[in-house]
């Protein structure tokens, strides 16, 4: 059991509220499957086009190109690169893909009894996740529990905080949620992330999970379910 005193709880996603291998062997190839027809069919929407662009931008290839840009994507897919143009057309797709019931939810069963005692004591959950704000709310909202998006104050990825190895984007957490950095608290299960909140003045716990890659150290506060925290309002 781990005893934590803080005003708001940050979260991970990937094997922390939910299993990695849901996102690697259901979210991943669906989105992979879907990612040409998704741009020939939305090529003009704005978010969609922006994404092309920023895509065929860091692919070196023609933006009209679709092809092109639909196998630089995959490729990045299956290198599971943390690209901001990837996250957020994956988090598109899968919206759509939840939406027509093509794709099922995870959330561990210890995750939202932990996020009702929290959110009643006072504390601010938020998500901050490489996959686009679309995708974790979307994830969220289509959970076994019912629609655990109503817990979650606030959403945060690449593109509204930067990359998860980097302590500046926890500074920029901080900074966004008015929070002094002493009085939150990060929750992942990869120690490069962990690290980079503590560098920038977090707490920090790790993340165990039975099943789970072990990517955390020995010396990290560690847990193996949501129900071995407990977290008091500073």
């Amino acid at each position: 059991m781990v005893e934590i005193t803080c005003r708001a709880v940050v979260m991970d996603i990937e094997g922390t509220t939910s299993a990695a291998r849901h996102v690697s062997d259901v979210l991943f190839p669906y989105a992979r499957s879907q990612m040409r027809d998704w741009l020939l069919d939305h090529q003009a929407q704005p978010a969609t086009a922006a994404a092309i662009d920023a895509a065929a931008s860091l692919l070196g290839v023609d933006r009209v190109d679709l092809d092109a840009v639909a196998n630089g994507l995959a490729g990045w897919i299956d290198a599971d690169v943390k690209a901001a143009p990837l996250k957020t057309l994956q988090g598109l797709i899968w919206e759509q893909g939840y939406a027509r019931g093509e794709l099922t939810s995870h959330i561990f069963d210890d995750v939202p009894p932990a996020l009702i005692a929290w959110r009643a004591a006072g504390l601010l959950l938020v998500i901050y996740s490489s996959g686009s704000v679309t995708a974790q709310q979307a994830l969220f909202a289509n959970a076994d529990q019912g629609d655990l998006n109503l817990l979650i104050d606030a959403n945060f990825d690449l593109t509204t905080a930067g990359p998860k190895f980097e302590a500046h984007s926890y500074e920029q957490i901080a900074e966004l949620l008015e929070i002094p950095a002493r009085d939150l608290l990060f929750l992942s299960d990869v120690q490069a992330e962990l690290d980079a909140a503590s560098e920038a003045g977090w707490q920090t716990v790790g993340l165990l999970r039975l099943g789970e890659s072990q990517a955390t150290a020995s010396q990290e506060p560690n847990v193996s379910t949501f129900g071995d925290l407990v977290i008091h309002l500073v």
